[in-house]
């Protein structure tokens, strides 16, 4: 029985590749590969903007050609999106701290031929594990439970807040305040507005995508405005020699792109599993268990771009294994993929692994070629890629700037996603600059939400007793020993070496953020005294943890002189390999508000005509006054980006554009000109 069991399922995926290799199956895989490398080389526009873009037109397909150009699409969002972040820092977050810092030094093929020769493989991995786990995949989903899923949220965050340099707990303060963040709103459980000041717009939470782009994209934007040079002085590698190094990485290094995969594949069959938590989690690891890593990565390490892009690609087929076996998707995406199964007339469940088998291995083969197409693309052209490092930094920055704010609209697509940036991107860049670590941040913002979600249900369901599931405790364990660890290493250290008592206390321009955060977290603590039970207990764990923890960092730092054999090797979580020269703090100041005038500047124009006019203009001016760029130059280059944008975000995505005071003086200006 069970040969005969395994002769099916070897038949069903050859005859899955058969149907899937026929010219116009292959033709719709090609149209929606090409359509996912352009979605991901614009900040801001994901994988369910491509949804909504291709979906309608699956209606009227073959269920094999629909699926196949879906997850063409899906299967390479997260390939291209790897350029935005190897060359400027706008978009896959664990990419950039290793990735930018390689740039810098003129290494950007060598960067991104390593990350998309891993995406490849991580691909392929991901759609191996997808297929070998079907059939036995279903009584381990079944003892996921609440209980587990909040252990893992809570493992995930303890494995990068910790990792945080010299001061340990600044990791855990700054992931806490991420966790706050994202509890901004309403909440689910209770209805209980929390903090939103009457704001109709912060009712629904904080969009994530204007945050994200303002804590990584806007402060290396305003490092580059600083600096006033091209990203990288000169190309390391040539396009040729960069391609084959990146070959030589990912080779060396087979085993931790196949331990990547798999952990990938994993963590994405785990339902609220997104892409940063996962390429997190993969650069956690792979900072922990690489030789000298704690030494180079953050600071240009191509094992710190091939791990997290490893896992990215692979997390797409795991993500599958929950939505084809129980009907559960892992999140929006999954569930508008869910949705178009159903509408071709197929349910998810025990008849995807045995009447529609044929079906449910195209899938899998969908995936594997379409991280073939995608990267093997992509990795060809890797080399001129990075000849864009090398462009005066007046021809790149507008251009990526007008991206970001058009991408950072696409939040929620109001006003408001663009004060979020703003405040974010200056909350990023003075993150950076104070050496605290941006990525706990992100991590508990993504986080937060369902750890408050799972928190609630598993106390409303199992009592105390949801901390006593053997899964469970072995995940809190594990959590624990990473949080900790990095203290009694310190400890065990200073021990060894002698705490010297400071004559006087010592405060650095960095320790004064730890006043904001210990504020932020009193206030919460107040604010939310009069509040429902259910909706306080969350906000309340949280900001307790923050005010000790930074408590306990600050007196630490404060009265307690640490020498020289008490230093730790731990790891300074962002983004590293600045240039050793610095400009006096003076200067940097005043470019820095320079360039968050431009900003404003945009802002008050979009105001007064909209911002789709506000783009051309905006790029002149920035090029003409900051660059002395040529006139011709300037308006080709204007109009090529506004051409740009209008075809993607009006003509194609149809997105609703903000309300400007021209278009509400005369109306009929918004029947000419989109955005108005």
């Amino acid at each position: 029985m069970e040969f005969l069991q395994d002769s099916v399922i070897l038949s069903a995926v050859g005859d899955a590749l058969g149907l899937i290799l026929q010219p116009e199956r292959i033709m719709f895989l090609w149209l929606g590969v090409i359509v996912g490398l352009a979605i991901g080389l614009l900040p801001g526009v994901g994988g369910l903007t491509g949804f909504a873009i291709l979906v309608p037109f699956t209606y009227t397909m073959d269920p094999y050609s629909a699926f196949a150009m879906l997850l063409g699409m899906a299967a390479v969002t997260t390939t291209s999106d790897t350029i935005p972040a190897v060359l400027f820092g706008a978009a896959a977050q664990a990419t950039v701290l290793d990735g930018l810092p390689m740039t810098k030094r003129g290494e950007a093929g060598r960067a991104l031929s390593a990350s998309y020769l891993a995406n490849m493989m991580g691909g392929l991995i991901g759609a191996i594990i997808l297929a070998v786990s079907l059939p036995v995949v279903r009584p381990f989903v079944l003892a996921i439970a609440t209980p587990e899923l909040l252990a893992m949220t809570i493992l995930g965050i303890a494995m990068v807040a910790t990792l945080s340099g010299k001061s340990p707990l600044k990791g855990l303060v700054v992931a806490c305040f991420g966790i706050l963040v994202g509890m901004v709103g309403t909440d689910t459980q209770t209805g209980q507005m929390r903090w939103t000041g009457g704001l109709l717009y912060l009712q629904d939470g904080l969009p994530m995508l204007p945050i994200l782009l303002g804590l990584f994209a806007l402060p290396e934007l305003c490092d580059l405005a600083i600096q006033r040079t091209s990203i990288a002085q000169d190309m390391k590698f040539s396009p040729r020699q960069g391609m084959l190094q990146g070959i030589k990485d990912v080779a060396r290094n087979w085993f931790l792109v196949l331990r990547c995969s798999s952990l990938g594949a994993v963590l994405g069959a785990i339902p609220g599993m997104t892409g940063s938590v996962v390429d997190w989690i993969a650069y956690g690891h792979a900072l922990q268990t690489e030789k000298g890593a704690k030494e180079s990565f953050t600071k240009g390490d191509v094992r710190g771009v091939i791990a997290p892009e490893s896992a990215n690609n692979a997390r797409d087929g795991g993500s599958l294994v929950p939505m084809l076996a129980f009907g559960v998707p892992g999140g929006a995406a999954q569930a508008i993929l869910l949705g178009a199964l159903m509408v071709h007339g197929f349910t998810p469940g025990p008849d995807m692994l045995t009447k529609n088998l044929d079906l449910t291995y195209s899938m899998v083969w969908s995936i594997a070629l379409a991280n073939i197409f995608g990267a093997g693309t992509c990795f060809l052209l890797s080399g001129q890629f990075a000849r864009i490092s090398t462009l005066r930094y007046t021809l790149v920055l507008p251009i990526i700037m007008s991206i970001v704010y058009v991408g950072a609209f696409q939040g929620s697509r109001s006003w408001g996603d663009m004060y979020v940036l703003l405040i974010f991107g200056l909350i990023g860049w003075s993150m950076k600059r104070l050496r605290w670590p941006r990525p706990p941040l992100i991590l508990g913002l993504v986080l937060g939400a369902l750890i408050e979600r799972y928190m609630s249900i598993s106390f409303l369901r199992y009592g105390m007793d949801w901390a006593l599931r053997p899964g469970v405790m072995v995940l809190l364990a594990c959590a624990a020993l990473i949080m900790f660890s990095p203290v009694l290493r310190l400890l065990r250290k200073e021990n060894r070496a002698g705490v010297v008592l400071r004559r006087r206390p010592y405060l650095g321009l960095d320790d004064l953020a730890y006043g904001l955060f210990i504020a932020i977290g009193v206030y919460v603590l107040v604010t939310s005294r009069d509040w429902l039970f259910n909706a306080r207990i969350g906000p309340v764990v949280v900001a307790s943890t923050m005010v000790i923890a930074g408590g306990l960092s600050l007196i630490h730092k404060t009265f307690f002189k640490e020498v020289r054999a008490a230093a730790t090797n731990g790891v300074h979580m962002d983004i590293g390999g600045d240039p050793e020269e610095e400009l006096p703090r003076r200067l940097v100041l005043v470019r820095a508000a320079r360039f968050y005038g431009w900003f404003v500047l945009f802002l008050l124009s979009m105001a007064v005509i909209g911002l789709l006019p506000t783009v051309p203009l905006v790029i002149m001016a920035f090029m003409r006054i900051e660059g002395r760029e040529p006139w011709r130059l300037s308006a080709i280059l204007a109009a090529s980006v506004t051409l740009l944008l209008y075809i993607v975000f009006h003509r194609i995505i149809h997105v609703p554009w903000p309300t400007s005071l021209m278009g509400d003086w005369f109306p009929i200006l918004r029947e000419v000109v989109p955005s108005m």
